[in-house]
């Protein structure tokens, strides 16, 4: 038996299912041959000119993963947990997640976003960061950049463009500790930043027991409840939305944020509660930060209707 696990070819995709299997085969003693690593190219990573949002959102990341999930050409898909979307494909299940590394931002092309030159250009594909961005200094003018890190980093490199941000966590997984950290009081992540996930067929009992062995169960709670978030709002890859949930002793500590596109409005809260009652809880604050937007900000969400 190979057990097959599908990924991106991009370098960040390919190291985090290497990291994957190497789990796996230290959980279950399995040697190099017993794991084969697939790559599926995507149409995400075909169509680099242009925003998710204009083309099909996050589904470009895992469609193709999916497909050859449900056709059998792979065991589990593996992903940046925050490319995947809230809404799993029928047949499709979250069935693991690798240790949560750093959830931080990095600005490269500048020593902190005040530092930044007045009128700088900051390349990102992001609405949330954008939004962050203009929420601080409504005179930078952010401009599309996609890509992988190599072609972002050269983007400022070369001039192209004075600064981007990049997840701290992709960096380091890289071996690329460039830039400068923002810290979580000036930037708050992205649903999910920082965690891989493993995807793999809905009832496919002997894969999801293999996987579950490596599974980290205080990421995966973070995740699902930063993911509720989203759900509860309503978001969309045009919404900026920036969330982060934290275990703390036997509860969570959890902080949420809706901005208005060009930064003009934000609108933030937390708590901190059992982690029973956290689902609860995370649904009420996607209703009070809706509920406090203006029109423009609460435009941006469709929050699922009761009943």
């Amino acid at each position: 038996m190979t057990f097959r696990i599908g990924t991106r070819g991009s370098p960040l995709a390919l190291a985090q299912a290497h990291m994957t299997a190497d789990a796996l085969k230290q959980a279950h003693g399995w040697s190099d041959a017993d794991v084969e690593i697939v790559i599926i190219h995507t149409t995400g990573d075909k169509v680099q000119d242009r925003a998710l949002a204009e083309i099909g959102g996050k589904a470009l990341w895992t469609k193709e993963l999916d497909a050859a999930l449900l056709d059998g050409r792979i065991d589990i898909g593996v992903h940046s947990m925050k490319d995947v979307e809230t809404l799993l494909k029928d047949g499709i299940c979250l069935a693991a997640m690798l240790p949560r590394a750093d959830v931080r931002e990095r600005l490269i092309g500048a020593a902190s976003i005040s530092a930044l030159p007045h009128g700088a250009r900051v390349g990102t594909s992001s609405p949330r960061r954008a939004a962050q961005l203009k929420a601080k200094r409504p005179d930078l003018v952010t401009e599309i950049l996609r890509g992988n890190v190599a072609t972002r980093l050269a983007k400022v490199e070369s001039g192209a463009i004075d600064a981007t941000l990049l997840a701290a966590a992709g960096l380091d997984r890289l071996g690329q500790a460039v830039g400068s950290l923002i810290e979580l009081d000036e930037m708050l992540p992205a649903s999910a930043q920082g965690a891989v996930g493993i995807t793999a067929r809905a009832g496919d009992a002997e894969t999801l027991a293999r996987v579950e062995a490596i599974n980290h169960h205080p990421t995966f709670q973070c995740v699902l409840l930063e993911r509720g978030f989203l759900a509860a709002l309503g978001g969309t890859c045009h919404s900026p939305v920036a969330a982060l949930a934290r275990l703390e002793g036997e509860g969570v500590r959890f902080e949420g944020q809706i901005l208005a596109e060009d930064g003009s409005e934000v609108q933030a809260g937390g708590f901190n509660a059992p982690l029973q009652d956290a689902p609860e809880r995370v649904a009420e604050l996607a209703a009070e930060l809706l509920g406090r937007a203006g029109p423009a900000l609460k435009a941006l969400f469709d929050p699922p209707r009761p009943g």
